[in-house]
């Protein structure tokens, strides 16, 4: 009983993470968009200390994995790339910007759960590319190019150091 107690704790950091980003997603459209930003920001600890709490308590488990990459998609992918859209004036280049981000983002996450990589990330990691939006989001400006560029960097072949 208390080993499966133990199992789970990782795993509700990782729920914090999700709850976190689907609560972005509503206050975005309730039209709190400053409180959608913290919330991506929230989520990013949650998502930092879920790793950690299984690492130390030597519990990892292909479930957290999994759980893990889809509060991430949904976190670091969805609500930051909603946000970008609320605030960017209608465009070709913005709706692209809109729906290459995610789509991205969840490229690279299966890409890594397929092929984990040991000491460094190939590409971009998702929440390293959702948190420069939540932070332009927080203070009301969206940038197409920038969302795109780094979109791109999340699949791209660059090693970013694992921390």
């Amino acid at each position: 009983m208390f080993n499966t107690i133990v199992k789970s704790v990782p795993n509700l950091f990782t729920i914090g993470n999700l709850l976190c980003g689907v609560l972005s997603i509503t206050c975005n459209m309730s039209g709190f968009l400053e409180v959608s930003a913290i919330l991506i920001f929230f989520s990013a600890v949650f998502d930092l200390v879920d790793g950690r709490v299984a690492r130390k308590l030597k519990v990892n488990s292909a479930l957290g994995v999994q759980l893990d990459s889809l509060a991430d998609i949904v976190s670091f992918g969805v609500a930051p790339a909603l946000l970008f859209h609320t605030l960017a004036a209608p465009s070709i280049l913005t709706s692209l910007a809109f729906i290459l981000f995610p789509t991205m983002g969840a490229l690279r996450l299966a890409k890594f759960n397929v092929k984990p990589t040991i000491g460094y990330f190939s590409g971009l990691p998702i929440p390293a590319a959702g948190l420069p939006l939540a932070g332009m989001g927080f203070f009301s400006y969206s940038n197409a190019w920038i969302t795109l560029i780094l979109a791109l960097l999340m699949v791209s072949p660059i090693r970013v150091k694992k921390l």
